[in-house]
């Protein structure tokens, strides 16, 4: 469950981190329940940081048959995109907010530049890891460039972007990976993209924990979307 934060549209941001693991279907009610009292004007908007046990998620636009294994629980996310991973050593960031209003920079009623503002936000908070997260035309989600088995360098996914509005509110978000269990990833065609593969921050020989990534996206949140920093509440 969400904190129900303040009642007052005009308060800062809520974030909140759940301890555990949290179960897609829960988070999905959860969520559901935020944006409907941010629509009322009874809830604040929010960020959400959570753990998810193993589990595939299929955007509005996935295809039945990139889900290549069943290994793990899969469930229908509503939000926009094709297949993603969500599991232990990753962490999600749902993003609930007001669109009707702006946020920083980030215009009332665009929703390109909200997601373009999610891109900026990760590739902030990796940043202060030295490491350098880029975008990709026509790909979305953040990229980092690594060596590649047999020399040379590649391409791979280190975060990724799937977001849902409704009635102008926001919400999913995004997916940064920390240390997750990068075999997990085999199970799906990630986001429809079959010629890259994933990374995290572990592999990337960042030992960053979840804790410090958490700071780093606090951190950035602010130079992205306008707001100041945020103080962290127990879920």
């Amino acid at each position: 469950m969400i904190p129900i934060g303040s009642t007052d549209p005009a308060a800062n941001l809520l974030w909140a981190a759940s301890d555990g693991l949290t179960a897609y279907p829960d988070a999905l009610a959860a969520m559901e329940a935020r944006v409907a009292g941010i629509r009322a004007g009874t809830a604040s908007e929010a960020v959400w940081l959570v753990e998810h046990p193993p589990t595939y998620t299929a955007g509005t636009s996935a295809k039945p048959e990139e889900l290549i294994d069943h290994r793990f629980p899969h469930f229908a996310a509503g939000r926009g995109g094709q297949w993603t991973y969500h599991g232990p050593g990753q962490r999600t960031a749902y993003v609930m907010l007001d669109l009707q209003k702006p946020h920083g920079p980030v215009p009332a009623r665009d929703i390109r530049a909200y997601v373009q503002g999610l891109e900026e936000w990760m590739i902030r908070a990796l940043d202060r890891f030295n490491v350098r997260g880029e975008r990709r035309q026509g790909r979305v989600g953040i990229w980092v460039v690594k060596p590649a088995k047999g020399g040379g360098t590649a391409e791979f996914k280190i975060g990724a972007i799937g977001v849902r509005v409704t009635r102008w509110v926001s919400w999913h978000g995004i997916a940064l990976n920390v240390e997750p269990d990068l075999s997990h990833f085999g199970g799906i065609v990630p986001c429809g993209i079959a010629e890259h593969g994933v990374t995290s921050l572990h592999d990337l020989g960042v030992l960053a924990t979840m804790e410090e990534a958490d700071a780093a996206l606090m951190a950035a949140w602010g130079e992205v979307f306008g707001q100041r920093q945020p103080t962290l509440a127990d879920a």
